[in-house]
């Protein structure tokens, strides 16, 4: 993967799984938003391949589409060092 350059857009948005922390950076973050569980959608049959493991599903929040991701999976070691 190709190291990205951080701008004064990029934030870390900290999540928890079970007892770890980790701090996820991203290119952007708009604001916090919560999400009715009912709302959300199974991942879209386009997406195709080793990346619908990484995600949970869609949801729709006005005029933007969401991507929810599996964080065990993203979070998962073992994946990554292979």
């Amino acid at each position: 993967m190709q190291e990205q350059l951080n701008h004064e857009l990029t934030r870390i948005i900290m999540v928890r799984l079970n007892d770890v922390e980790a701090g996820l950076i991203v290119d952007a973050a708009n604001d916090v938003v919560d999400i009715d569980e009912k709302t959300i959608a199974s991942v879209p049959e386009t997406v195709e391949g080793t990346a619908v493991e990484y995600l949970n599903g869609v949801v729709k929040v006005d005029s933007r589409l969401i991507v929810l991701l599996n964080l065990p999976k993203v979070l998962s070691l073992e994946d990554h060092l292979q």
